[in-house]
């Protein structure tokens, strides 16, 4: 059990039976009433997003996730597979458990596996990952790194605003938080 005040953003708690992942978290002052803590939950299951009004001093459940290490495999349809590094075992994913993270994912990328048990609820990408850019305009001679941008598309789709001199065939690292250039690999 941990304390409402101690609920971050990530951390995944269980509630009526259900599975929760904190996606925001507000601690609201009353002038003259008793503080209370709103949390923006993601069923993990079911993808639906819900809030929540708790008093300062209510106590919630924290689920036992346990992190896999896996490599990215392939894709098929809506169920994405990854491959335990020690056991080869496949395993398969759908696009809600997925999520935002397969935008940031390429072949044989490392990323961990959530378990809750022996049940996968979902993927967790590195803070930042290198992918190569597959489709943007040429650079132009004269371009600087301080100049504007364009929008590059990188092997697993997601668009990028990168600095004029990027072209097809560099590598980029991106932040998976943000969907941001950082820089070139």
């Amino acid at each position: 059990m941990i304390n409402v005040t101690e609920a971050r953003k990530g951390i995944t708690v269980e509630l009526d039976n259900e599975l929760y992942q904190v996606l925001d978290y507000e601690h609201i002052k009353m002038a003259r009433g008793s503080a209370t803590v709103r949390l923006k939950l993601k069923d993990v299951r079911g993808g639906h997003i819900i809030e929540k009004t708790f008093q300062n001093n209510a106590k919630l459940p924290r689920a036992r996730i346990e992190r896999l290490k896996v490599e990215y495999s392939y894709h098929d349809g809506d169920l994405w597979y990854f491959m335990d590094k020690e056991t080869f075992e496949q395993t398969p994913l759908n696009d809600a458990q997925v999520g935002e993270a397969g935008q940031y994912l390429s072949e044989n990328a490392p990323c961990d596996l959530l378990m809750y048990g022996t049940e996968p609820i979902g993927l967790e990408v590195p803070a930042a990952v290198v992918l190569t850019v597959a489709e943007t305009e040429p650079g132009h001679k004269g371009d600087t790194a301080t100049g504007g941008t364009k929008q590059a598309k990188v092997e697993s789709g997601l668009l990028v605003n990168v600095p004029l001199f990027i072209n097809v065939g560099d590598k980029l690292k991106i932040n998976t938080t943000s969907g941001e250039y950082l820089e070139r690999a």
